[in-house]
């Protein structure tokens, strides 16, 4: 199926209803119920925290930082080979079609753990990770290859605001269910958790299908070869020659890697730090989830519309800059009411600082390729080291000091360098148009 002025609204619509059904992943396994549901049942009768996870004992919640850590080590290893082996074939639609059903088997999995089989409970949350991080590698580098320069900012933008709705939609309904077990004809608060991942599962899979129905599966017509797995290496190999030429690519991921350390890093355990720092009840801690998920459906178009009228380089400076003072802020939060401040902040430059990154690497790869998913994968991988290191340091931040506000304080940190860097990005619309 070719994208032509016939199809096309048809084709980007479905791409962005991906981000509807992938996205409740993101807000139920790995933000809210999830986090708050495993710390419950792994803490122990006398209200300790230690877990023995395949003969080592450590922290519940530093155990889930470096699970977080591994399963995302595991895609930043294989997927710029399977991007190139994709650009090579034209198999694209293939490769995110698997991660995305290895993602929602994986959720639906977890509706069978209930702490007492932490490594099964473990080890289907890293595939369920897995899943998710390696088809949004094939789903991103579709933006250029369904949509005119002109059109990423606010398509990007649209992805992330289905997604934002349709995760929020499924999460009121899973926080209904919890709340009041027994009108869903539920025993007890801990399977109506457990059925919300089921759930999830389902709808990941199911909605996808709506986006798999009609993106293109060989947009550029390139043939199967016997030298699949060979020309997938030297996909690998020509675009990192390529990347390497471009100056304002190299700086712009540098960027991309430090603040995304942060940003991901509070994505996957603000639950976490609500939950044992604040001793927030888990109905609250969700509350506060879906107050981000709200704010960032609004934060993704401002951003957008600064970007239009100021340029991308100035809304991503904005954002960063509102993180860093997120990070320091996040170590004087004591009660709930600051800790929801912090989030409405929160929300209004989660969405926007993804969206815009997302659009902005599209418009700074060369016009003349057709190896999008190459060239995606070095963002992706980028992406999935900066979750590796941001979750660790994390994790071992609070195994080495006890506290989870001394590593929020230090996610500061990675925000400022990416700073430093992005103010060194010169992205020039005329330069662009040339290359």
């Amino acid at each position: 199926m070719q994208v032509t002025l016939k199809n096309k609204k048809k084709v980007q619509n479905g791409w962005a209803m991906y981000d509807w059904a992938n996205s409740v992943y993101s807000l139920v396994i790995t933000s809210t119920i999830f986090p708050v549901y495993y710390n419950s049942v792994t803490k122990a009768a006398d209200g300790g925290d230690l877990v023995n996870f395949f003969g080592f004992e450590m922290i519940n919640t530093v155990l889930y930082s470096y699970s977080i850590s591994f399963s995302f080590l595991i895609i930043a290893l294989i997927s710029p080979l399977l991007s190139g082996i994709a650009d090579s074939t034209g198999k694209k639609l293939s490769f995110m079609k698997f991660f995305a059903y290895l993602g929602s088997i994986s959720c639906i999995g977890l509706y069978f753990f209930d702490g007492g089989n932490l490594e099964f409970g473990i080890i289907a949350s890293v595939l369920a990770s897995i899943g998710y991080a390696g088809s949004i590698v094939f789903y991103n580098a579709y933006l250029p290859e369904i949509s005119e320069e002109s059109e990423y900012d606010f398509l990007s933008a649209k992805g992330f605001a289905l997604g934002y709705i349709g995760s929020v939609i499924l999460l009121v309904l899973n926080l209904l269910m919890i709340q009041f077990p027994s009108v869903f004809m539920l025993p007890d608060d801990g399977v109506a958790a457990r059925l919300s991942f089921l759930i999830t599962g389902v709808w990941w899979a199911g909605f996808a299908q709506l986006t798999f129905r009609v993106l293109p599966k060989n947009p550029f017509g390139k043939n199967v070869t016997k030298e699949i797995l060979a020309k997938g290496y030297m996909e690998i190999r020509k675009v990192f020659l390529e990347v390497r030429k471009i100056d304002v690519m190299n700086k712009f991921l540098a960027s991309f890697f430090f603040y995304s350390m942060g940003v991901q890093t509070v994505m996957y355990l603000a639950a976490s730090f609500g939950d044992k720092e604040l001793g927030l009840p888990g109905d609250q801690l969700i509350l506060t989830i879906l107050i981000i998920q709200f704010v960032a459906i609004g934060g993704s178009y401002l951003f957008a519309f600064i970007s239009k009228k100021f340029g991308n380089k100035l809304s991503l400076v904005i954002m960063v800059i509102i993180w860093v003072f997120i990070c320091g802020a996040a170590y004087y939060v004591y009660d709930v009411y600051e800790f929801f401040a912090l989030a409405f902040v929160v929300g209004l430059v989660m969405g926007g600082i993804q969206s815009l990154s997302r659009s902005t690497y599209s418009k700074l790869i060369p016009r003349n390729t057709t190896d999008h998913a190459s060239y995606f994968s070095f963002y992706d991988v980028t992406e999935k080291l900066a979750i590796v290191l941001g979750t660790f340091s994390y994790g071992i931040i609070e195994q080495l000091t006890g506290s989870m506000r001394n590593s929020s304080l230090s996610l500061g940190i990675f925000f400022l360098v990416g700073l430093g860097f992005l103010l060194l990005v010169s992205i020039d619309k005329n330069q662009l148009l040339k290359k």
